[in-house]
């Protein structure tokens, strides 16, 4: 068995790919439509339990990403900025802040500003709508990012 110090960066590598890819696809395709599904009509508690899960793959997003990126540049180098699984990670980093720290919070105070109501059923729905909507969309780019960084995993990590 190896257990070089780039073996074992590698393989810690490998295994943070797989948590994070594997959570954002099973919380954003799975987890949380079977929540609105089942909590039906309580949107409210629904959304709540899946913003909780949407915030922990960011945290393991931000993680990840920041410890792949770092990893990348340790193993290439300079030449780490010509390599497209070191930008696709860049990508998807930027996708976790614009989306955590911008939009879902941005969400989440149209949220509180209308207490106890729906957000849907308030003044706010046309802004909380196009916020969800953008917020899908970055979710689905960063999703398919995933999806390559994953399948080229062994290609030279």
């Amino acid at each position: 068995m190896k257990s070089t110090p780039l073996y074992l960066a590698t393989s810690l590598a490998r295994l943070l790919v797989t948590l994070w890819v594997g959570g954002m696809w099973a919380a954003g395709y799975i987890v949380a439509p079977v929540l609105f599904k089942t909590l039906a009509p309580d949107n409210i508690l629904a959304g709540n339990i899946a913003g909780q899960i949407f915030a922990v793959i960011a945290w393991i997003g931000l993680v990840t990403a920041s410890y792949l990126l770092v990893f990348i540049f340790a193993t290439k180098g300079r030449a780490a900025l010509r390599e497209k699984r070191f930008w696709c990670v860049a990508v998807m980093l930027v996708c976790v802040a614009v989306g955590y720290f911008g939009i879902q919070w941005e969400m989440a105070a149209l949220k509180a500003g209308v207490g106890s109501m729906d957000v849907m059923e308030s003044a706010a729905r046309g802004k909380f709508a196009l916020l969800h909507g953008l917020s899908e969309a970055i979710y689905l780019v960063q999703s398919l990012l995933g999806a390559w960084l994953a399948i080229t995993l062994n290609k030279n990590l």
